[in-house]
């Protein structure tokens, strides 16, 4: 899949979010990339063969002090290589796409692994 087809379904993603969720964003850009960098992979420890769809990174909201301000945006990538080797077929891929950007802006609103698996098992009993 070409990347520009790849982002527009990370946009349908970003899309199926609540409004107000997204409205909640705040100095805060999602990218897509072929797949984590070095620098990426070692400050993560990933070991040779594990799979990683997204990262956050930055300042969560609920760490943000009053002098917060003049800095770079957080950031979330979506990686497009991993999901396409996992993904069955092209629904699969919508909904891996759909569940790495909400697990990924969680950790912007300062969600711990934890507090997103456990918000993630009552989203996915909501459907």
């Amino acid at each position: 899949m070409i990347k520009e087809e790849f982002e527009q379904l990370v946009s349908q993603g970003i899309e199926a979010i609540p409004a107000k969720f997204l409205e909640l964003l705040n100095n805060v850009a999602i990218v897509v990339e072929d797949h984590p960098t070095p620098e990426q992979a070692h400050k993560l420890r990933l070991r040779h063969g594990w799979t990683l769809f997204g990262l956050y990174e930055g300042v969560p909201q609920n760490k943000r002090g009053p002098y917060y301000g003049g800095v770079l945006p957080d950031k979330i990538t979506i990686f497009q290589e991993p999901i396409e080797r996992v993904a069955r077929d092209l629904e699969d891929m919508k909904e891996i796409i759909k569940n790495t950007v909400w697990h990924e802006i969680a950790h912007h609103f300062g969600m711990d692994e934890e507090e997103v698996h456990e918000a993630e098992l009552k989203r996915k009993n909501r459907h």
